[in-house]
């Protein structure tokens, strides 16, 4: 699962409207941010397989990042450090759902490599076996979490609506790269790319939210942040 993860980031902002966008893309993609700098560090593995299909690549082995019960743990922490920072527990919670929901996607779309515990039992639905309908399903997400967005937040100036479009078709441009790219190079490729490319979406994601308000009428009046509602014509 790629862009649906970040659907339901978007998704999220109408629940928790003073949250950063980038913060909701940080824990939706908390396993896929963690991969690539273990990847890296030698403490996850995975191997290039250009003749398997639809998906090149072997995921010998990512206890860490991808395994339930490590996601239960980076969430409880992820969601602890932000409700020492929010004092909202309906948004530490949201945090929390958002790293979990990151397993229960990738074990829709995966062959059964999605470990339960480090070490533990493998499971996976292998929706990624069928591509037409894992594209289907992945846009179908994404395009529902974009109009929640849009829907709960306003513009607040131009760049609030170039950052809106420019984030959307980055997704849209990175989904079918990643569709019909072919393999990567070679395994130091995939996690310098993963590493630049979350850095790049966070920041992008941050800079565009800023520039948009929230409307409170469409979330919790009682969560804090940064994000303050004020006077702004048209949406993204």
């Amino acid at each position: 699962m790629g862009i649906g993860h970040f659907a339901l980031g978007y998704a999220a902002k109408k629940a928790t409207p003073r949250t950063s966008l980038a913060t909701l893309f940080l824990a939706a993609q908390l396993a896929d941010i963690l991969w690539p700098i273990l990847v890296a560090l030698g403490l996850e593995h995975v191997e290039i397989v250009p003749a398997k299909k639809p998906i090149p690549l072997d995921f010998i082995s990512y206890p860490y990042s991808h395994s339930l019960l490590m996601l239960v743990v980076w969430g409880a922490l992820f969601a602890a450090v932000y409700f020492a920072r929010s004092k909202s527990a309906q948004s530490a919670a949201i945090i929390f759902a958002l790293v979990v929901s990151h397993w229960l996607l990738d074990w829709l779309t995966h062959i059964p490599d999605m470990p339960v515990w480090p070490g533990g039992p493998k499971y996976g639905l292998g929706l990624w076996n069928y591509p037409i309908p894992e594209m289907i399903l992945e846009l179908a997400m994404f395009a529902a979490g974009v109009w929640i967005y849009s829907r709960s937040t306003r513009a607040r100036d131009w760049r609030g609506k170039v950052g809106f479009w420019v984030l959307v078709l980055l997704f849209i441009v990175a989904f079918f790269a990643n569709q019909f790219g072919g393999a990567p190079p070679s395994v130091k490729a995939i996690w310098i790319t993963g590493i630049v490319g979350t850095v790049v979406t966070l920041v992008l994601a941050w800079w565009s939210d800023s520039h948009r308000y929230t409307d409170t009428r469409s979330g919790n009046r009682h969560d804090t942040g940064s994000h303050k509602p004020v006077r702004a014509a048209g949406r993204g």
